[in-house]
């Protein structure tokens, strides 16, 4: 039932074998720092864990819990595989494209394999609770498996998130952003879930696309216009949604880890 004694986050590399997916996955556990009941600890999946490495998120949790800011969370980096745009994407509707084949399947590894063999290892039958991020088309696939699981869940949060995936080439004549973004419009079609939040960060300088040249970058208005049919659905724009806006933020490494303290605190932060 308890994990560690330690004072300092520790980071634990593992590798499941998925019979889903047919690959080794790595995954790795960022502990906390404390001795925590598998009933007090939150569990956080992270898709495309290779770029937690990357900004050293150990770290970044270090300096939350030295500063008491967090409670405990226990964080699960998924490592995305070199099909990223099939496994990372809307698992009941492929895009234009036809990518996303492997979605379906990436669900069916995170509840089957990945949420249990986690489980497995800290010796406890749940968590306090589940929320699931990502970046960029990771966001996008935590943001379809929170949406469709939503009695799984209680927090998503998506950084730089493809919410531009469609099911129609923009180039069409017929093209229309109101229907063919396909997370948008199974936000308009899921069932109101009063539990879920939802946090999402755009960078200014994320991209230069203007698709319907209304002078906003699309990964800013399809952010935006994503939340505004959240808030459609009854969520409330500002106690079940964040929204961060980082001015020059950008698609990288960098900018996420910038603005990740600060979901962490939204979601799990201390009242001092």
């Amino acid at each position: 039932m308890l994990i560690r004694n330690e004072t300092d986050v520790v980071v634990e590399n593992h590798i499941i074998r998925s019979r889903f997916l047919q690959r080794d996955v790595k995954i790795d556990f960022y502990l906390p720092p404390k001795e925590y009941a598998g009933s007090q600890l939150n569990l956080l999946l992270i898709n495309d864990g290779q770029d937690l490495a990357t900004m050293q998120f150990e770290n970044i949790l270090q300096s939350l819990y030295d500063n008491n800011s967090i409670m405990p969370l226990l964080c699960v980096g998924i490592h995305c595989s070199a099909d990223r745009r099939n496994e990372y994407a809307t698992a009941k509707i492929l895009d234009y494209k036809g990518r996303g084949t492997k979605a379906a399947l990436y669900q069916r590894f995170v509840f089957e394999e990945a949420i249990p063999f986690i489980k497995a290892a800290f010796k406890v039958k749940s968590f306090k609770e589940k929320a699931f991020a990502g970046f960029s088309l990771g966001g996008l696939s935590a943001m379809d498996i929170v949406c469709h699981n939503q009695q799984e869940f209680t927090k998503t949060g998506v950084f730089s998130g493809s919410f531009w995936w469609r099911d129609k080439c923009q180039e069409d004549a017929d093209f229309d952003e109101a229907i063919h973004r396909i997370m948008h419009r199974q936000v308009r079609n899921l069932p109101y879930a009063p539990w879920l939040k939802f946090f999402f960060e755009v960078g200014t300088q994320d991209e230069t696309a203007d698709r319907n040249n209304n002078g906003i970058i699309d990964a800013i208005d399809d952010t935006v216009s994503l939340i505004d049919e959240l808030v459609k659905k009854g969520y409330n724009r500002h106690t079940a949604i964040r929204y961060l806006e980082l001015q020059d933020g950008r698609h990288d490494v960098p900018t996420w880890a910038k603005a990740f303290p600060d979901f962490l605190k939204w979601g799990w932060g201390k009242v001092i």
